[in-house]
Protein backbone atom coordinates (compact mmCIF):
# COMPACT_ATOMS: atom_id res chain seq x y z
CA UNK A 1 0.00 0.00 0.00
CA UNK A 2 1.34 3.43 -0.92
CA UNK A 3 2.01 5.93 1.85
CA UNK A 4 0.81 9.54 1.76
CA UNK A 5 3.93 10.87 0.03
CA UNK A 6 3.91 8.20 -2.65
CA UNK A 7 0.25 8.90 -3.40
CA UNK A 8 0.98 12.61 -3.66
CA UNK A 9 3.94 12.13 -6.02
CA UNK A 10 1.84 9.84 -8.22
CA UNK A 11 -0.99 12.38 -8.26
CA UNK A 12 1.34 15.22 -9.30
CA UNK A 13 2.79 13.02 -12.04
CA UNK A 14 -0.71 12.28 -13.31
CA UNK A 15 -1.57 16.00 -13.40
CA UNK A 16 1.52 16.64 -15.50
CA UNK A 17 0.95 13.58 -17.68
CA UNK A 18 4.46 12.50 -16.79
CA UNK A 19 5.97 15.54 -18.56
CA UNK A 20 6.29 18.54 -16.21
CA UNK A 21 7.92 20.76 -18.88
CA UNK A 22 5.93 23.69 -20.28
CA UNK A 23 3.00 23.35 -17.89
CA UNK A 24 -0.19 25.04 -18.96
CA UNK A 25 -1.81 27.47 -16.54
CA UNK A 26 -4.54 24.88 -15.83
CA UNK A 27 -1.90 22.24 -15.02
CA UNK A 28 0.09 24.69 -12.89
CA UNK A 29 -3.10 25.66 -11.06
CA UNK A 30 -3.82 22.00 -10.26
CA UNK A 31 -0.23 21.42 -9.08
CA UNK A 32 -0.38 24.41 -6.70
CA UNK A 33 -3.76 23.27 -5.36
CA UNK A 34 -2.43 19.74 -4.82
CA UNK A 35 0.72 20.95 -3.03
CA UNK A 36 -1.34 23.18 -0.74
CA UNK A 37 -3.81 20.41 0.08
CA UNK A 38 -1.09 17.83 0.70
CA UNK A 39 0.96 20.07 3.01
CA UNK A 40 -1.58 22.31 4.69
CA UNK A 41 -5.17 21.09 4.42
CA UNK A 42 -7.13 18.52 6.37
CA UNK A 43 -10.44 16.70 6.06
CA UNK A 44 -12.58 14.48 8.26
CA UNK A 45 -11.02 11.30 6.85
CA UNK A 46 -7.66 11.98 8.52
CA UNK A 47 -6.89 10.32 11.84
CA UNK A 48 -6.00 11.95 15.15
CA UNK A 49 -2.53 12.41 16.61
CA UNK A 50 -1.55 12.84 20.26
CA UNK A 51 0.50 15.85 21.34
CA UNK A 52 0.95 17.68 24.64
CA UNK A 53 -1.36 15.19 26.33
CA UNK A 54 -4.25 15.93 23.98
CA UNK A 55 -5.56 14.56 20.70
CA UNK A 56 -5.65 16.65 17.55
CA UNK A 57 -6.69 15.91 14.00
CA UNK A 58 -3.76 15.55 11.63
CA UNK A 59 -3.03 18.88 10.01
CA UNK A 60 -2.70 17.37 6.55
CA UNK A 61 -1.77 14.19 4.73
CA UNK A 62 1.85 15.38 4.85
CA UNK A 63 1.56 15.81 8.63
CA UNK A 64 0.54 12.18 8.94
CA UNK A 65 3.48 11.09 6.78
CA UNK A 66 5.93 13.41 8.59
CA UNK A 67 4.89 12.18 12.03
CA UNK A 68 5.66 8.58 11.02
CA UNK A 69 8.80 9.17 8.95
CA UNK A 70 10.63 12.34 10.08
CA UNK A 71 13.34 10.44 11.97
CA UNK A 72 14.09 8.16 9.02
CA UNK A 73 14.31 11.11 6.64
CA UNK A 74 16.52 13.34 8.80
CA UNK A 75 18.50 10.36 10.16
CA UNK A 76 20.58 12.09 12.83
CA UNK A 77 23.87 10.47 13.86
CA UNK A 78 26.42 11.27 16.55
CA UNK A 79 29.97 11.29 15.16
CA UNK A 80 32.49 10.06 17.73
CA UNK A 81 35.50 11.43 15.83
CA UNK A 82 33.99 14.90 15.72
CA UNK A 83 33.08 14.57 19.40
CA UNK A 84 36.72 13.78 20.13
CA UNK A 85 37.92 16.89 18.26
CA UNK A 86 35.48 19.05 20.21
CA UNK A 87 36.36 17.38 23.53
CA UNK A 88 40.05 18.14 22.96
CA UNK A 89 39.21 21.75 22.10
CA UNK A 90 37.11 22.15 25.24
CA UNK A 91 39.85 20.66 27.39
CA UNK A 92 42.33 23.14 25.89
CA UNK A 93 39.98 26.03 26.72
CA UNK A 94 39.50 24.64 30.24
CA UNK A 95 43.28 24.58 30.84
CA UNK A 96 44.01 27.94 29.24
CA UNK A 97 41.21 29.71 31.14
CA UNK A 98 41.60 27.79 34.41
CA UNK A 99 37.98 26.70 34.05
CA UNK A 100 36.64 30.26 33.90
CA UNK A 101 35.12 29.68 30.46
CA UNK A 102 32.73 27.11 31.95
CA UNK A 103 31.36 29.30 34.71
CA UNK A 104 29.17 32.37 34.76
CA UNK A 105 29.08 35.34 37.09
CA UNK A 106 25.50 35.31 38.36
CA UNK A 107 24.19 38.36 40.23
CA UNK A 108 21.65 37.35 42.87
CA UNK A 109 20.82 41.04 43.45
CA UNK A 110 21.38 40.70 47.19
CA UNK A 111 18.53 38.23 47.63
CA UNK A 112 18.69 35.17 49.88
CA UNK A 113 19.03 31.70 48.31
CA UNK A 114 15.41 30.85 49.12
CA UNK A 115 14.25 34.02 47.39
CA UNK A 116 16.37 33.41 44.29
CA UNK A 117 15.00 29.88 44.05
CA UNK A 118 11.40 31.11 44.41
CA UNK A 119 11.76 33.70 41.66
CA UNK A 120 13.58 31.35 39.28
CA UNK A 121 11.23 28.38 39.71
CA UNK A 122 8.10 30.47 39.26
CA UNK A 123 9.42 32.33 36.19
CA UNK A 124 11.92 30.02 34.41
CA UNK A 125 9.02 28.55 32.42
CA UNK A 126 8.15 32.06 31.16
CA UNK A 127 11.34 32.61 29.13
CA UNK A 128 12.92 35.05 31.54
CA UNK A 129 16.45 33.83 30.92
CA UNK A 130 19.58 34.31 32.97
CA UNK A 131 20.77 36.85 35.51
CA UNK A 132 20.16 39.89 33.27
CA UNK A 133 16.41 39.27 33.19
CA UNK A 134 16.60 38.30 36.84
CA UNK A 135 17.42 41.92 37.77
CA UNK A 136 13.98 43.12 36.76
CA UNK A 137 12.26 40.21 38.47
CA UNK A 138 14.28 40.81 41.63
CA UNK A 139 13.10 44.42 41.71
CA UNK A 140 9.48 43.32 41.35
CA UNK A 141 10.01 40.84 44.19
CA UNK A 142 11.56 43.45 46.48
CA UNK A 143 8.70 45.84 45.78
CA UNK A 144 6.05 43.22 46.65
CA UNK A 145 7.21 39.71 47.60
CA UNK A 146 3.61 38.59 48.07
CA UNK A 147 3.24 38.50 44.27
CA UNK A 148 5.40 35.37 44.33
CA UNK A 149 3.28 33.52 46.88
CA UNK A 150 2.49 30.05 45.50
CA UNK A 151 -1.14 29.98 46.66
CA UNK A 152 -1.78 33.52 45.45
CA UNK A 153 -0.43 32.70 41.99
CA UNK A 154 -2.51 29.53 41.89
CA UNK A 155 -5.67 31.51 42.70
CA UNK A 156 -5.00 34.24 40.12
CA UNK A 157 -2.25 33.27 37.64
CA UNK A 158 -3.21 36.04 35.21
CA UNK A 159 -2.48 38.68 37.85
CA UNK A 160 0.98 37.18 38.39
CA UNK A 161 1.75 37.08 34.67
CA UNK A 162 0.68 40.71 34.41
CA UNK A 163 2.78 41.73 37.42
CA UNK A 164 6.00 40.25 36.02
CA UNK A 165 5.44 41.85 32.63
CA UNK A 166 4.76 38.65 30.68
CA UNK A 167 1.14 39.37 29.79
CA UNK A 168 2.26 41.70 27.00
CA UNK A 169 4.50 39.03 25.46
CA UNK A 170 3.35 36.49 22.90
CA UNK A 171 1.09 33.55 23.78
CA UNK A 172 -0.19 34.99 27.06
CA UNK A 173 -2.79 32.23 27.32
CA UNK A 174 -0.02 29.62 27.56
CA UNK A 175 1.89 31.72 30.10
CA UNK A 176 -1.12 31.88 32.38
CA UNK A 177 -1.48 28.10 32.11
CA UNK A 178 2.22 27.63 32.93
CA UNK A 179 1.93 29.81 36.05
CA UNK A 180 -1.14 27.87 37.21
CA UNK A 181 0.39 24.46 36.64
CA UNK A 182 3.83 25.04 38.17
CA UNK A 183 2.06 26.13 41.35
CA UNK A 184 -0.17 23.05 41.07
CA UNK A 185 3.04 20.99 40.97
CA UNK A 186 4.32 22.63 44.17
CA UNK A 187 0.96 22.36 45.96
CA UNK A 188 0.60 18.69 45.04
CA UNK A 189 4.06 18.08 46.49
CA UNK A 190 3.20 20.19 49.57
CA UNK A 191 6.31 22.25 49.01
CA UNK A 192 7.71 25.71 48.49
CA UNK A 193 10.30 26.11 45.68
CA UNK A 194 13.38 25.94 47.91
CA UNK A 195 12.21 22.74 49.63
CA UNK A 196 11.07 20.93 46.46
CA UNK A 197 14.44 19.18 46.13
CA UNK A 198 13.79 17.45 49.48
CA UNK A 199 10.63 15.88 48.09
CA UNK A 200 12.87 14.03 45.65
CA UNK A 201 15.53 12.98 48.18
CA UNK A 202 17.84 15.74 46.87
CA UNK A 203 18.17 13.92 43.54
CA UNK A 204 18.14 16.65 40.89
CA UNK A 205 17.58 14.17 38.08
CA UNK A 206 14.49 12.75 39.78
CA UNK A 207 13.18 16.30 40.12
CA UNK A 208 14.01 16.93 36.46
CA UNK A 209 11.99 13.91 35.37
CA UNK A 210 9.03 14.99 37.48
CA UNK A 211 9.09 18.56 36.15
CA UNK A 212 9.47 17.66 32.48
CA UNK A 213 6.63 15.14 32.70
CA UNK A 214 4.25 17.44 34.57
CA UNK A 215 1.70 18.43 31.95
CA UNK A 216 1.20 22.09 31.12
CA UNK A 217 3.81 23.61 33.48
CA UNK A 218 6.05 24.85 30.66
CA UNK A 219 9.06 22.97 31.96
CA UNK A 220 10.53 21.28 28.90
CA UNK A 221 14.00 19.80 28.87
CA UNK A 222 15.80 23.07 28.20
CA UNK A 223 14.12 25.20 30.86
CA UNK A 224 14.33 22.42 33.45
CA UNK A 225 18.02 21.77 32.81
CA UNK A 226 18.81 25.49 33.05
CA UNK A 227 16.84 25.93 36.26
CA UNK A 228 18.47 22.94 37.97
CA UNK A 229 21.91 23.95 36.71
CA UNK A 230 21.50 27.41 38.22
CA UNK A 231 20.33 26.07 41.56
CA UNK A 232 23.44 23.87 41.80
CA UNK A 233 25.95 26.39 40.41
CA UNK A 234 24.69 29.06 42.79
CA UNK A 235 24.94 26.54 45.65
CA UNK A 236 21.30 27.15 46.50
CA UNK A 237 20.91 23.37 46.56
CA UNK A 238 23.88 21.44 47.92
CA UNK A 239 24.45 17.81 48.93
CA UNK A 240 22.60 16.72 45.81
CA UNK A 241 22.91 13.69 43.55
CA UNK A 242 22.27 13.20 39.84
CA UNK A 243 23.90 16.43 38.64
CA UNK A 244 25.99 14.56 36.07
CA UNK A 245 22.73 13.44 34.42
CA UNK A 246 21.63 17.00 33.61
CA UNK A 247 22.15 17.87 29.94
CA UNK A 248 23.22 20.91 27.97
CA UNK A 249 20.25 23.22 27.58
CA UNK A 250 19.45 22.44 23.97
CA UNK A 251 18.57 25.50 21.89
CA UNK A 252 19.28 27.03 18.49
CA UNK A 253 22.83 27.99 19.50
CA UNK A 254 23.97 24.65 20.91
CA UNK A 255 22.23 22.90 17.98
CA UNK A 256 23.91 25.21 15.47
CA UNK A 257 27.36 24.46 16.90
CA UNK A 258 26.62 20.71 17.03
CA UNK A 259 25.67 20.71 13.33
CA UNK A 260 28.62 22.82 12.21
CA UNK A 261 31.25 20.90 14.16
CA UNK A 262 29.72 17.64 12.93
CA UNK A 263 29.21 16.04 16.35
CA UNK A 264 25.60 15.68 15.15
CA UNK A 265 25.07 14.90 11.47
CA UNK A 266 21.86 14.82 9.46
CA UNK A 267 21.14 13.07 6.16
CA UNK A 268 19.76 16.32 4.70
CA UNK A 269 19.88 19.99 5.76
CA UNK A 270 17.09 20.53 8.25
CA UNK A 271 13.68 21.46 6.85
CA UNK A 272 11.87 24.75 7.35
CA UNK A 273 9.61 25.09 10.37
CA UNK A 274 6.71 25.50 7.92
CA UNK A 275 7.22 21.84 6.98
CA UNK A 276 7.92 20.69 10.54
CA UNK A 277 4.25 20.47 11.45
CA UNK A 278 3.80 19.94 15.22
CA UNK A 279 7.60 20.34 15.62
CA UNK A 280 8.59 16.69 15.16
CA UNK A 281 11.96 17.62 13.67
CA UNK A 282 12.62 20.15 16.42
CA UNK A 283 11.90 17.62 19.16
CA UNK A 284 14.04 14.96 17.48
CA UNK A 285 16.97 17.35 16.94
CA UNK A 286 16.64 18.62 20.51
CA UNK A 287 16.92 15.06 21.86
CA UNK A 288 19.92 14.02 19.75
CA UNK A 289 21.68 17.35 20.30
CA UNK A 290 21.65 16.79 24.07
CA UNK A 291 23.00 13.28 23.54
CA UNK A 292 25.76 14.55 21.25
CA UNK A 293 27.00 17.10 23.77
CA UNK A 294 26.80 14.43 26.49
CA UNK A 295 28.99 12.23 24.30
CA UNK A 296 31.51 15.09 23.97
CA UNK A 297 31.55 15.41 27.77
CA UNK A 298 31.99 11.66 28.23
CA UNK A 299 34.99 11.60 25.88
CA UNK A 300 36.50 14.67 27.55
CA UNK A 301 36.03 13.18 31.02
CA UNK A 302 37.48 9.81 29.94
CA UNK A 303 40.58 11.47 28.47
CA UNK A 304 41.17 14.01 31.23
CA UNK A 305 39.29 12.89 34.37
CA UNK A 306 41.02 15.46 36.59
CA UNK A 307 40.66 18.34 34.15
CA UNK A 308 37.00 18.43 33.17
CA UNK A 309 33.65 19.75 34.33
CA UNK A 310 31.19 17.92 36.59
CA UNK A 311 28.18 17.79 34.26
CA UNK A 312 27.35 18.26 30.57
CA UNK A 313 25.01 21.08 31.54
CA UNK A 314 28.04 23.23 32.40
CA UNK A 315 29.07 23.21 28.75
CA UNK A 316 26.20 25.61 28.15
CA UNK A 317 28.07 28.63 29.49
CA UNK A 318 30.77 28.28 26.82
CA UNK A 319 29.02 26.58 23.90
CA UNK A 320 25.92 28.79 24.07
CA UNK A 321 27.24 32.11 25.38
CA UNK A 322 30.62 32.20 23.65
CA UNK A 323 30.68 29.97 20.57
CA UNK A 324 27.01 30.14 19.59
CA UNK A 325 26.29 33.78 20.40
CA UNK A 326 29.69 35.41 19.81
CA UNK A 327 32.06 33.40 17.59
CA UNK A 328 29.83 31.37 15.25
CA UNK A 329 28.28 34.33 13.45
CA UNK A 330 29.01 36.65 10.53
CA UNK A 331 30.95 39.08 12.72
CA UNK A 332 34.03 39.74 10.56
CA UNK A 333 33.14 42.87 8.60
CA UNK A 334 34.87 44.11 5.46
CA UNK A 335 34.66 47.81 4.62
CA UNK A 336 35.56 49.97 1.63
CA UNK A 337 36.87 53.47 2.06
CA UNK A 338 34.60 56.16 0.55
CA UNK A 339 37.57 58.35 -0.42
CA UNK A 340 40.07 55.80 -1.73
CA UNK A 341 40.06 52.34 -3.25
CA UNK A 342 41.34 50.41 -0.24
CA UNK A 343 39.41 47.99 1.97
CA UNK A 344 39.90 46.82 5.53
CA UNK A 345 38.38 44.34 8.01
CA UNK A 346 36.81 45.24 11.33
CA UNK A 347 34.98 43.60 14.23
CA UNK A 348 31.82 45.70 14.22
CA UNK A 349 29.10 46.35 11.61
CA UNK A 350 28.47 49.76 13.22
CA UNK A 351 31.78 51.28 12.15
CA UNK A 352 31.47 54.41 9.93
CA UNK A 353 35.13 55.45 9.71
CA UNK A 354 37.91 54.27 7.42
CA UNK A 355 40.31 52.81 9.94
CA UNK A 356 43.20 52.79 7.43
CA UNK A 357 42.88 56.52 6.85
CA UNK A 358 42.37 57.09 10.56
CA UNK A 359 45.73 55.44 11.32
CA UNK A 360 47.33 57.75 8.75
CA UNK A 361 45.85 60.86 10.28
CA UNK A 362 42.99 61.32 7.80
CA UNK A 363 39.27 61.27 8.51
CA UNK A 364 37.21 59.56 5.84
CA UNK A 365 34.05 57.52 5.91
CA UNK A 366 33.76 53.84 4.98
CA UNK A 367 30.83 51.57 4.14
CA UNK A 368 30.22 47.90 4.88
CA UNK A 369 30.52 45.62 1.85
CA UNK A 370 30.68 42.12 3.33
CA UNK A 371 30.21 40.13 6.54
CA UNK A 372 31.59 36.65 7.06
CA UNK A 373 32.41 34.01 9.67
CA UNK A 374 35.79 34.63 11.34
CA UNK A 375 36.74 30.95 10.95
CA UNK A 376 36.57 31.26 7.16
CA UNK A 377 39.04 34.13 6.81
CA UNK A 378 42.78 34.37 7.60
CA UNK A 379 42.08 37.65 9.40
CA UNK A 380 39.34 36.14 11.55
CA UNK A 381 41.11 37.04 14.78
CA UNK A 382 40.16 40.68 14.17
CA UNK A 383 36.54 39.71 14.90
CA UNK A 384 37.36 37.25 17.70
CA UNK A 385 39.38 39.89 19.52
CA UNK A 386 36.37 42.20 19.41
CA UNK A 387 34.05 39.83 21.31
CA UNK A 388 33.10 40.22 24.96
CA UNK A 389 34.61 36.83 25.74
CA UNK A 390 38.03 37.87 24.47
CA UNK A 391 38.06 41.32 26.01
CA UNK A 392 36.38 40.67 29.35
CA UNK A 393 36.30 37.05 30.43
CA UNK A 394 39.08 34.82 29.22
CA UNK A 395 42.36 34.39 31.13
CA UNK A 396 45.77 34.55 29.44
CA UNK A 397 46.85 33.41 26.96
CA UNK A 398 44.00 34.79 24.88
CA UNK A 399 42.35 32.79 22.14
CA UNK A 400 42.61 34.39 18.73
CA UNK A 401 40.46 31.91 16.81
CA UNK A 402 37.45 29.72 17.46
CA UNK A 403 38.62 26.59 19.31
CA UNK A 404 36.22 24.48 17.23
CA UNK A 405 37.84 25.52 13.95
CA UNK A 406 39.50 22.12 13.42
CA UNK A 407 36.27 20.23 14.03
CA UNK A 408 34.34 22.49 11.64
CA UNK A 409 37.11 22.18 9.06
CA UNK A 410 36.91 18.39 9.20
CA UNK A 411 33.15 18.79 8.64
CA UNK A 412 33.81 20.86 5.52
CA UNK A 413 32.94 24.25 7.04
CA UNK A 414 29.26 23.56 6.41
CA UNK A 415 27.41 26.55 7.80
CA UNK A 416 24.34 24.53 8.65
CA UNK A 417 21.42 26.28 10.32
CA UNK A 418 19.49 25.06 13.38
CA UNK A 419 15.76 24.31 13.31
CA UNK A 420 13.09 26.79 14.28
CA UNK A 421 9.90 25.99 16.10
CA UNK A 422 6.27 26.98 15.63
CA UNK A 423 4.17 26.44 18.74
CA UNK A 424 1.61 23.66 18.54
CA UNK A 425 -0.91 25.61 20.60
CA UNK A 426 -1.66 29.29 21.14
CA UNK A 427 -2.92 32.18 19.03
CA UNK A 428 -0.04 31.85 16.55
CA UNK A 429 0.30 28.06 16.66
CA UNK A 430 -0.54 25.13 14.43
CA UNK A 431 -3.88 24.41 16.13
CA UNK A 432 -5.26 27.79 15.03
CA UNK A 433 -4.00 27.31 11.46
CA UNK A 434 -6.16 24.40 10.28
CA UNK A 435 -7.81 24.61 6.85
CA UNK A 436 -10.32 22.27 5.25
CA UNK A 437 -9.48 21.01 1.76
CA UNK A 438 -12.74 22.29 0.33
CA UNK A 439 -12.45 25.67 2.08
CA UNK A 440 -8.83 26.79 1.70
CA UNK A 441 -7.32 29.61 3.75
CA UNK A 442 -5.76 28.81 7.11
CA UNK A 443 -2.12 29.24 7.98
CA UNK A 444 0.21 30.65 10.63
CA UNK A 445 -0.64 34.16 11.81
CA UNK A 446 1.82 36.93 12.67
Amino acid sequence: MKNELEKFVTYISDICNGTPNNLSIDEARNVVRAINEFLYATDDSLDEVEALGSKFQFFSEFHKYWEANHEKIIDLKIDDQACSYVADALHDVFIRTKGIAFSEVWDACGLKPKEVCRIRMLTANQDFRGSRSFHGLAKIYRDDASLFDVRKINDDPEDFISAIGALLLSQSDKRIQYAKNITNFLIENDSEPYEIIDRFDRDVFALREALTHYQGAGYGNKKTDMFIRDMVVLEIWDNITGFEKIDVASDVNTIKVALRTGIMKSAIPLVSSFMDIFCYQYGYVDEINAKAWRRVWEIWRAKYPDESIDSPCLLDFFVYNVIGKQFCKDILCEYKCDAYDHTFKWHSPKNKTCQVCHRNGERNKAHLILKKMPCTDPDGEIAIKGTDFYTKEIAEPNLSECPFKIACSENGFRMLEPPKSISIMGQTGWTTAYAKKEQGGGGIMA
